[in-house]
């Protein structure tokens, strides 16, 4: 009975993470923006989409602080199954996972710290470095992606992003 409970009270999770990541799937983002299809590129282009939601999970009043961490574990659960379904090795994963949440946590701090002070530049710098690793892309228009989507974030309430996704108010609410 118990993961039946369970996996009727993650639905919502696990409904707002895939709205996370096919937000994250954009083709626009590989082909205009430039983000290098690949393992990294959509591990980068994910974390900075989920460090955005997480932020504005952590504005909001409880129980959103839980399901922020609901919503991180899962997260990494599908990183772990998405490593070991490439062909990582049992025994490399849990090393490549923690190398991968030391990277997202690294980068969620520096993208907060960016946007809390409201400095674009540093914001574009911190893109060119991490999403593009230095290389050519448009980090200025990545910049303004995530400024329009902190802006449908912050129409969304914890009981709309649980229902509608991180699209929720592009939809008009509906």
């Amino acid at each position: 009975m118990w993961p039946f409970v369970r996996r009727n009270r993650l639905a919502p999770v696990e409904k707002l993470h895939d709205s996370i990541a096919a937000e994250a799937r954009d083709p626009d983002l590989f082909t205009r923006i430039g983000i290098a299809d690949t393992f990294e590129g959509r591990f980068e282009i994910l974390s900075l989409h989920l460090a955005l939601v997480l932020r504005r999970l952590a504005e909001l009043p409880a129980p959103a602080a839980e399901v922020a961490q609901e919503l991180t574990d899962l997260a990494f659960l599908r990183l772990d199954q998405g490593l070991r379904e490439i062909g990582i090795g049992d025994l490399s994963v849990p090393k490549r996972m923690k190398a991968l949440a030391k990277h997202f946590y690294g980068r969620a701090a520096v993208y907060h710290t960016a946007l809390e002070a409201r400095d674009r530049e540093k914001l574009v710098e911190a893109l060119r470095r991490n999403v593009f690793g230095g290389d050519k892309g448009d980090a200025g228009g990545l910049a303004e992606r995530i400024a329009a989507f902190e802006h449908r974030l912050a129409g969304l309430d914890l009981d709309g992003l649980l229902t509608k996704g991180v699209r929720g108010a592009e939809a008009g609410e509906s």
